[in-house]
Parts: C-alpha cells; sequence; structure tokens
C-alpha cells in the first residue's frame, strides 16, 4: 500500500501544472548545456520501479539511481516526489488504450468499455490502485482521459453534474474491486498457498470453532459460494456481478429522466 503522502495533487500546483503542460522538448527553463535527461525519461523510470517494486520504492534517489545519476540532477527536473506522482498518473492515463464507438453504439457498450479500460489500465499499474487522486493533475492525459469517458455518457438525459457523478462512482466501483484483486494476488503469494489450500489447511481448525447451527445462513450461503468459487472470494465474477449492478444501476437513473422529460 501507499504512504498517506503518496496521493494526486500533493505538490506546488503552480509547478505541477507547469510541468504537465510543459513544451514538448522543453525541458528546463535554464541555460546552458542540453541536459543528458529528460522530463520524461525520469517519469518512465519511475513508473518502471512502482510497476515492479510498488509505489513505496519509488523515492528520488532511487529513480535517479536507476538512470545513473546523482539524485540532484533530478531535481533540476522534477521538484520532488509530489510532482512526480502526479506525472506518473497523467503518463499512465495519457498512454492507456480508448476505444473508439461508432454512433449508435449502445450506452451499456460505451460505459462497459470504459469500465474494462481501466481495470486494465490497474492491471498493467497495480500501484494505481492505492494511489488518491481525489485531487486529480489536470495534465493532458487526465484531460483527455475525462472527455473520452464523459462521452459514454453523453446523450443520455443526465444534467452535467448526474453525468461527473455516474463516471467517479463508475471508477471508484472499478479501482475498488482492482485492488482487493491485487490483495488476494499479494495474500497467495504471502502465504505460498492457493485459496483452495489454504482452506483444505484450515478446514479441521474451523470445524472445531464454527458452528452451522448458530450461523445456519452464514453456513449455507457461504458454502455456496465457496463451492462456485473454489474460494472465500473470486475477483473475476464480484467485476462481473458489480459491473451489472453499476450498469442497471444507470439505467433506472436514465429512465427516470426519460420519464422526467417526456411524461407519463
Amino acid at each position: 500500500m501507499a504512504n498517506a503522502k503518496d496521493r494526486g495533487g500533493a505538490g506546488d500546483p503552480a509547478r505541477t501544472l507547469e510541468l504537465l503542460w510543459r513544451d514538448a522538448g522543453r525541458e528546463t527553463a535554464g541555460r546552458g548545456p542540453k541536459p543528458r535527461l529528460s522530463i520524461d525519461a525520469v517519469v518512465r523510470a519511475a513508473i518502471d520501479i512502482a510497476d515492479a517494486e510498488g509505489l513505496d520504492a519509488v523515492t528520488m534517489r532511487r529513480v535517479a539511481q536507476g538512470l545513473g545519476v546523482v539524485p540532484m540532477t533530478l531535481y533540476t527536473y522534477i521538484p520532488g516526489k509530489a510532482e512526480l506522482l502526479d506525472l506518473m498518473v497523467d503518463a499512465a492515463y495519457r498512454r492507456m488504450p480508448r476505444t473508439e464507438h461508432p454512433a449508435g453504439t449502445p450506452w451499456r457498450a460505451r460505459v462497459e468499455a470504459v469500465a474494462h479500460e481501466n481495470r486494465a489500465l490497474f492491471r498493467r499499474h497495480p500501484w494505481m490502485t492505492a494511489l488518491s487522486v481525489t485531487r486529480p493533475p489536470l495534465g493532458p492525459g487526465t484531460m483527455a482521459k475525462y472527455e473520452h469517458e464523459l462521452g459514454a455518457f453523453d446523450g443520455l438525459g443526465l444534467d452535467d453534474v448526474e453525468m461527473d457523478a455516474a463516471l467517479t462512482h463508475l471508477l471508484a466501483f472499478v479501482q475498488s474491486t482492482a485492488r482487493t484483486a491485487l490483495d488476494k494476488e499479494a495474500a497467495a503469494r504471502d502465504s505460498a498457498m492457493s485459496d483452495a489450500e489454504w482452506w483444505a489447511a484450515n478446514a479441521p481448525l474451523l470445524a472445531r470453532v464454527f458452528d452451522p447451527e448458530r450461523y445456519p445462513l452464514a453456513t449455507r450461503v457461504g458454502s455456496a459460494a465457496g463451492e462456485a468459487h473454489q474460494a472465500a472470494y473470486d475477483p473475476d465474477h464480484a467485476y462481473a456481478f458489480g459491473l451489472r449492478c453499476v450498469l442497471d444501476g444507470f439505467a433506472a437513473l436514465v429512465a427516470e429522466r426519460t420519464h422526467d422529460r417526456t411524461g407519463p
């Protein structure tokens, strides 16, 4: 998990925006010899470290080491880790694939595509599931992503605030399920056991302390779910089931707004 300080928007806003919207090829404001590095190279190195080792491993010293320079060199390009995190997020957003839909594509297909694209993003960059972006870096990647994803809700009769809220709700759902899936994988790695192996190993202890007569509903439902998933939790099933519920909720809202416009 990321430290509490590892969140979007924690750096100097003016400097962060200057870096995010910098002119292509313009890496420093100073004069002198051509710089050895570039801001993009620093950001790519930081993302590589985060992808391989997690967000806690990303420090200015560690990034500098990976680039073969002394840490002070990085501060010529980026003020510190807070601004670097915003650049990393925006770069990941800028590079993520986006599905283009022809006119007439059903809205559920458009919204599903947004969900799938973000789930794939979290699989490529697991560290992003633990990074708070309640104050998102308003860079070109973030804005392009927001513009594209709002298009999935355009024309449904929702007002602007509802469109933003619907997208926020969808993305929060995807991030939550992605984080839980990664936690499940981490538990399997740490224990060196699959879920089935873990439950089999602990079954005798559970049998001694668990009273089915006291918890009949939990026993019945838990047994059914465990048999269906061969585990206490199946990330793929949770994602598919949850997404269907989210879409059904949007459908009800769209129907309500349609009724408001057209009447009974």
